[in-house]
């Protein structure tokens, strides 16, 4: 079984400026500029929170998961998300298990970042995010 730590926390917005501006408050400080994760329909502000980070999600198409999630639930937690190192064999173990993927196979994701999002049903309720970041990538930020 593969040591897992905690990645990020994802909190979807409907807008990264309102949204942000409790964690500035809390003094906390941005990792870098906005960006945008066109597979997942959304834009990502993340602030850096020792290791780990707080994700600001806000979608960019209607059609995203974010939008959809806004719409029905409002702003709140997203995700939980877990830094593995091989992405495919973790996959493939927790398949394994039983676990349930929302697709067949990774998608890109944020600071080159490749990602999979584990069903909420298998969650516990709770959308899960297996990470892995690049070769010589962010030492201890998130995706």
């Amino acid at each position: 079984m593969t040591a897992l730590r905690l990645d990020h926390v994802a909190i979807a917005t409907p807008d990264l400026d309102s949204g942000g501006a409790p964690y500035l408050a809390l003094g906390l400080t941005p990792e870098g500029p906005d960006e945008e994760v066109t597979s997942q329909g959304v834009i990502v502000r993340a602030f850096v929170v020792g290791e780990s980070l707080v994700e600001l999600l806000a979608p960019t198409r209607p059609d995203s998961p974010v939008a959809v999630f806004l719409e029905r639930r409002g702003p709140g937690l997203h995700h939980t998300a877990y830094r593995v190192a091989d992405l495919e064999a973790e996959m493939e173990r927790l398949r394994g298990a039983g676990a349930r993927f929302l697709s067949d196979a990774p998608t890109p994701g944020r600071a080159g970042t490749r990602v999979a999002f584990l069903h909420p049903k298998w969650g516990a309720g709770t959308l899960i995010e297996l990470v892995e970041h690049p070769a010589g990538g962010h030492g201890g930020q998130g995706g």
